[in-house]
């Protein structure tokens, strides 16, 4: 066998149907849709999780708790992950996205204690744990609230 002499299997490709392009198409006059009903007109159809007319399945389970919406979502850096920093260097938001610590800056930012910090640094965030704030000072760095 050589290349010039490959061919896909029978069955293997299948031309997609182009629908409502004339009678010499194979699918003309009703566009492959029968004869009337909902389902031929434009826009027809059922939506889903329709029942019929029944009482739909996601009304009639309970509905439990509530979103608040004036929820304040804060994006979380352990103390051990501000190690990749050089010594003396000013760590905020800006700094942590450019390293890929954090993804998106939601509300702000929020230090947790997690871990031991051997680097000195001088850290800019919204909010810290009781734990972050005596980690970063027992390694000779500095906190700062925004």
């Amino acid at each position: 066998m050589k290349l010039h002499e490959l061919q896909y299997t029978e069955g293997a490709r299948k031309e997609r149907k182009r629908i409502g392009r004339g009678t010499s198409s194979g699918t003309g006059k009703t566009a492959g849709k029968g004869q009337k009903g909902q389902k031929a007109r434009a826009g027809g159809g059922k939506k889903p999780g329709f029942e019929g007319g029944q009482t739909p399945l996601f009304m009639r389970l309970p509905k439990r708790g509530f979103t608040n919406f004036n929820r304040v979502e804060y994006a979380i850096v352990n103390v051990e992950d501000l190690n990749k920093f050089e010594a003396g260097a000013v760590v905020d938001t800006a700094a942590l996205m450019e390293c890929g610590l954090i993804k998106k800056e939601l509300d702000g930012l929020k230090v947790l204690g997690n871990g031991e910090l051997k680097v000195a640094l001088t850290v800019k965030a919204h909010k810290f744990s009781k734990s972050a704030v005596a980690a970063i000072e027992a390694a000779g760095g500095k906190t700062e609230v925004i």
